[in-house]
């Protein structure tokens, strides 16, 4: 059984479609990729999944169940949890208060200090940093934090908006040794990405989006030869 379905999605916002007739999936297991041009609905995507924007149209099945409908709060207590674009920390807050923020629907306290250690592990720039201001981290620093806050939910699908924007190359190689390790765990990723070639490099299969439909999909070594895909993304 697949992990996640998306089936003929629509979404946007207010009378504004973004998203027309998206079907993805996601099996355990996995690392997805979603590419695309800017504005051509990754984010809007992530966000219904999440429970963020209510689809128009069609369904989201997670674990076999229609969450379609159903909270943001209530998805996140199933499994799902999104690493927002912008990482959206809270940058009065100290790193490690932004990290618990993940943790705020769980009442496992053990679990959680384990968890807690594991993404001090993960991310030993976060953990040097726990008692100083999010505000006053690096970028890179920064995606680290919000990518430890998402695991703080304990979830087994994890949403990556925008994992590079803005970084330098050294976070970025950073950051893609850490999803190495999270993949390592088990948790299943959904990834968004603007850099199409570090996507596919850790990822097994993609899907391209433009203009709110899914144009192409595949493996991420069919989607590397992809004619269409080497003249428009890679510039090849």
């Amino acid at each position: 059984m697949s992990m996640l379905k998306v089936r003929n999605l629509d979404a946007g916002y207010g009378d504004i479609q973004v998203l027309w007739g998206i079907s993805i999936q996601v099996e355990p297991g996995e690392t997805i990729a979603l590419v695309g041009p800017n504005g051509a609905g990754k984010s809007t995507l992530l966000k219904t999944i999440a429970g963020l924007i209510r689809p128009m149209k069609g369904e989201v099945h997670f674990d076999g169940r229609n969450i379609s409908h159903d909270n943001p709060d209530v998805r996140v207590k199933a499994g799902l949890s999104l690493v927002p674009e912008g990482r959206r920390l809270f940058a009065g807050l100290t790193v490690e208060d932004n990290l618990m923020m993940g943790a705020y629907l769980r009442q496992d306290r053990e679990a959680i200090s384990r968890d807690l250690a594991w993404v001090y592990e993960l991310f030993p720039e976060v953990a040097d940093r726990k008692n100083s201001l999010a505000g006053d981290l690096s970028g890179g620093e920064q995606q680290m934090c919000a990518i430890g806050r998402g695991l703080l939910a304990s979830p087994r699908l994890l949403l990556i908006d925008e994992l590079s924007l803005g970084l330098a190359p050294v976070a970025v190689d950073r950051l893609l040794k850490a999803i190495e390790k999270i993949q390592e765990q088990g948790v299943v990723i959904l990834l968004v990405e603007q850099d199409v070639q570090t996507a596919f490099e850790i990822a097994d299969r993609g899907y391209v989006i433009e203009t709110g439909r899914v144009c192409i999909e595949g493996t991420a070594q069919e989607l590397l030869s992809d004619d269409y895909v080497r003249a428009c993304y890679l510039g090849i």
